[in-house]
């Protein structure tokens, strides 16, 4: 297999690194930016989007750049080296997705250019208290009235929805709380009637939201999708996310490996670098085993993500984050190890970086979640 990048790709890893870079240049600079009142300030997202990195998942025809799978890991793999908060996996890998995927053409016409432009935001929102990672466990109901729905329900931990316009929302129109049928997914503005947001910082630097739905009305065209088959479309959605933060957590377990070497060579102990200790060496070593390893499986997850076989597609996404998991918790480990207390610190990028993989070890499923399904699958139980 041929995984060199051709030019464009080439022009675009290295365009957003640059920018990247300039954007958070220090951890003070990160700490500045967290400050704003969105967690992240607008002249960030203004700069990605005359880059063109809000429109990548969209056709050239549409107005965007027409990335795939490759071009949204280069983009997350310099998301995660330099720590970026700004909405990017909440809007352009998981919203967009769901509109890439399920939105009609009146849909996509309507909205992908405000995306492109960066005027619009978009999130996912379909955890709920009780639901855990069952995408099918959806309690939130859309009540058919008329032509429209009426929305109702909460949901929890929505990623950035204090700075998205639009919600893809997902709803029960029929069957019971965890019936994999009657599910459907709905563009719900923030700012309709009967929608309250309470917003609050996570761990990591990003935003995330509690949200709750009281009687919101609903257009027709509301809907991504049928109505009442939304289910392959939500885990399509997640599956693009576990791709995209696979990419995420390579680039942030690079930087923390090229963190914690830089530290082996340079903290003196017994009148020499501690690096010179053949057990540190060999620790370091087996850092990069995982970091190699985890890149091999974001390549993977790229190379299958958009594969018609939902079975195949659904099993390899599955194996890409039990190894991603596995990967970050080691890496991050390792690394406050091999630092000792300065690890530990918020001053020092490093804890960070930490931070920052501890939480993406269970977004969109954690390691027993995954393996489950891959049991599952095994055994033949695991849904088309």
């Amino acid at each position: 297999m041929d995984f060199d990048l051709n030019e464009d790709q080439s022009l675009l890893r290295d365009s957003v690194e640059r920018l990247a870079a300039d954007l958070y240049p220090s951890l003070e600079s990160r700490q500045a930016r967290l400050k704003a009142p969105l967690g992240f300030p607008a002249e960030g997202w203004t700069a990605l989007s005359e880059l063109g990195v809000t429109g990548l998942p969209f056709s050239e025809e549409e107005g965007g750049l027409g990335g795939g799978p490759v071009e949204t890991l280069l983009v997350m793999e310099a998301v995660g080296r330099n720590l970026v908060v700004e909405p990017l996996l909440a809007s352009l890998v998981l919203g967009s997705t769901a509109l890439r995927l399920g939105g009609s053409a009146a849909q996509k016409e309507r909205l992908v250019p405000g995306l492109v432009a960066g005027d619009l935001r978009l999130t996912l929102a379909h955890t709920e208290r009780q639901s855990r990672y069952d995408l099918a466990d959806v309690a939130t109901t859309a009540r058919r009235s008329g032509d429209g729905f009426v929305l109702s329900g909460a949901k929890s931990v929505v990623p950035n929805a204090d700075a998205a316009g639009l919600m893809v929302v997902s709803a029960r129109v029929s069957g019971e709380r965890r019936d994999p049928h009657g599910i459907g997914l709905f563009l719900v503005p923030t700012d309709a009637a009967g929608v309250a947001i309470e917003a609050y910082p996570t761990q990591d630097g990003g935003r995330a939201a509690e949200v709750s739905f009281s009687d919101v009305t609903l257009p027709a065209d509301a809907a991504l999708g049928d109505p009442e088959g939304g289910l392959p479309l939500l885990e399509r959605v997640v599956e693009h996310g576990i791709a995209a933060l696979a990419a995420e957590a390579v680039g942030s377990m690079d930087a923390l490996h090229k963190l914690t070497v830089e530290y082996l060579k340079t903290r003196k102990q017994f009148g020499v670098s501690v690096g010179s200790f053949q057990a540190l060496q060999h620790r370091a070593v087996d850092m990069l085993i995982q970091l190699e390893q985890a890149r091999s499986m974001a390549l993977y997850a790229a190379m299958m993500v958009d594969t018609a076989d939902a079975k195949a597609r659904a099993a390899a996404l599955s194996a890409v984050k039990v190894q991603i998991n596995k990967a970050c918790r080691y890496v991050g480990q390792e690394a406050v190890q091999l630092h000792g207390g300065i690890g530990m610190t918020l001053e020092y990028i490093g804890a960070h970086h930490f931070k920052r993989l501890a939480m993406i070890e269970y977004q969109l499923g954690d390691t027993a979640h995954h393996l489950r399904r891959i049991t599952q699958d095994e055994n033949g139980l695991l849904a088309a």
